[in-house]
């Protein structure tokens, strides 16, 4: 079982919303928008904010314009960054050491994309104890083509993630799924 993460300070994540991520991202200028409104509510709530950056050699080579965070989203200079070469933010990055120093116990996850970064993320999250909230419009991805004759469509792959975190269950560990609007920072 997970260690269960104690208080309730929350750290928003905002994964992945690079230039070479979201160019062709499902919703894009919607979903952007509404990661900076959820950005704003954190600032305000002195709620810290970790940008995560996905790096490669061959489609996001760090410091390209590619690899950059799109240029809608303010950087703070309180803010923190960390780079990342697996789909999950925890694995090999110091992600879970700013966590710690911070006293985290809940994680808010926004970014890109849905059905990798986001996923794995949401999961190692939930399996490290830490209580989530997905904020559902302020995620996306692409459509995949299985083949010529199967599409799997972007607004279909976000409406089943935000299904199955707002049910999923965990011993001791809290999820939620909430709009932009809808999120609370206390």
């Amino acid at each position: 079982m997970a260690k269960i993460r104690s208080g309730k300070k929350a750290a928003l994540l905002v994964i992945d919303v690079q230039n070479g991520v979201v160019q062709d991202a499902y919703n894009r200028d919607a979903v952007v928008t509404n990661i900076s409104k959820v950005i704003k509510k954190a600032r305000d709530g002195t709620v810290p904010i970790i940008f995560v950056q996905h790096t490669n050699d061959d489609d996001l080579p760090e410091n390209s314009a590619q690899w950059q965070i799109v240029k809608e989203l303010d950087i703070g200079k309180e803010d923190y960054r960390i780079t990342k070469r697996y789909n999950s933010a925890f694995e090999d990055t110091g992600l879970e050491k700013i966590l710690e120093n911070l006293s985290i116990a809940e994680i808010i996850i926004t970014g890109a994309a849905t059905n990798w970064c986001i996923r794995a993320t949401s999961f190692g999250a939930l399996a490290k104890g830490y209580d989530l909230t997905l904020i559902s419009d302020a995620h996306t991805t692409e459509d995949i083509n299985v083949s010529k004759d199967q599409t799997i469509h972007a607004e279909d792959i976000i409406s089943e993630f935000n299904i199955g975190i707002k049910f999923i269950e965990y011993p001791g560990i809290q999820t939620r799924v909430a709009s932009s609007d809808e999120l609370v920072i206390t």
